[in-house]
């Protein structure tokens, strides 16, 4: 059986629908999990070795890559993480922050948007057979730069949302979102939203609607990323 990495910075932040299609395509997944306490940033565990694996998935996070002295004691250890998984041919889907992780690791930049983006949006996509259009689940502050030598596939007016390296894929979206998931997260942070203007009902409401085409165009993602 294939076998697959699964990075996750703590447990409000898991592989969801997307770690369900690893498993549909014939992966075992072994989850590494950064952060114990997710309201402590700080994170000592060794990183597992990438090379041992088929891909890796590197999903969302909290924390913040311009705050680095926040998240400091495993950063950078990530980030090399993911440019050796890359190097020694081992293909990284980067999801959100995880998108950022992989941009950083091959020579990009993560910055802080001017237009921090929640609920579900529309983007432009240069492939929409295996990146629709959306609408896809954003819940970010920063955002990534396309580093060099990578293709651009989707963007949209706040940021680059798609970008491909090789085998490697970052997303600055959350394709792995389901109405499970929404309802946590809203249930953290709902304040966070009503402050930027978006109503956490709706928002809940919209995940549930959008729940089936979210997964048939996530299941599409992941397999560009996993054939390609």
């Amino acid at each position: 059986m294939k076998r697959a990495l699964v990075i996750e910075h703590d447990e409000l932040g898991p592989a969801e629908g997307v770690g369900e299609r690893l498993i549909e395509r014939g992966y075992e997944l072994t989850v590494f999990r950064v952060l114990d306490d997710p309201s402590s940033p700080v994170g000592r565990k060794p990183y597992p070795d990438p090379t041992a694996f088929d891909v890796v998935l590197v999903t969302g996070s909290p924390w913040s890559i311009v705050r680095p002295d926040e998240i400091e004691s495993w950063l950078d250890r990530e980030v090399q993480m993911v440019r050796t998984a890359h190097r020694c041919g081992v293909p990284v889907l980067g999801l959100c922050f995880g998108g950022q992780i992989l941009s950083l690791a091959m020579g990009g930049t993560v910055s802080r948007t001017d237009t921090p983006e929640f609920g579900w949006q529309m983007i432009d996509s240069d492939l929409p057979d295996v990146v629709p259009t959306g609408p896809w689940f954003e819940w970010h502050y920063d955002c990534f730069t396309v580093p060099e030598g990578a293709v651009e596939v989707a963007r949209n007016a706040v940021s680059p949302q798609v970008f491909r390296i090789g085998r490697s894929v970052g997303t600055q979206f959350h394709p792995e979102m389901t109405p499970r998931l929404t309802d946590t997260w809203v249930g953290m942070d709902g304040g966070e939203l009503v402050d930027h203007g978006v109503d956490p009902e709706m928002m809940a409401a919209d995940s549930r609607r959008h729940a089936e085409g979210n997964r048939a165009r996530a299941d599409a993602l992941v397999d560009w990323f996993l054939d390609g």
